[in-house]
């Protein structure tokens, strides 16, 4: 958003500058591109598979989340959450399980990811 100065009389005219609002900081958290390319691929495989059936995204001031449904009217099977807050801590990615445990966090999303895949190659192998 931008304010249109003009001249002594009111007018915006000839000679008008626009000033920019500073902006105050970030004002929600998103998964960027490939993030968002890896986690769907993952949900598309386990849509394959026939452990997943529904998704949902969510973006927020603190974080990001994206919640896979084996069901859609249950909690979600897993959840993957990036707390760009955390980064220097344990890491900004956080991967959580049917009941809201802690699974895995990290620093690379591969990493947290990671139970999923076995998971998933477990089952594609049997």
């Amino acid at each position: 958003m931008a304010v249109l100065t003009g001249g002594n009389d009111g007018s915006a005219g000839i000679g008008a500058t626009v000033v920019a609002f500073p902006r105050t900081g970030i004002v929600q958290v998103a998964f960027e591109r490939a993030e968002l390319m890896r986690i769907l691929d993952l949900y598309g495989r386990m849509v394959a598979a026939g452990l997943w059936r529904d998704y949902a995204i969510a973006f927020d001031r603190e974080a990001a989340s994206f919640s896979a449904y084996k069901r859609t009217a249950e909690r979600p099977t897993a959840r993957v959450e990036k707390r760009p807050a955390l980064r220097q801590k344990q890491g900004m990615w956080t991967l959580y399980g049917e009941a809201g445990q802690v699974l895995k966090r990290g620093h690379d999303l591969a990493g947290v990811l990671s139970p999923l895949e076995r998971k998933l190659m477990k089952i594609v192998a049997d």
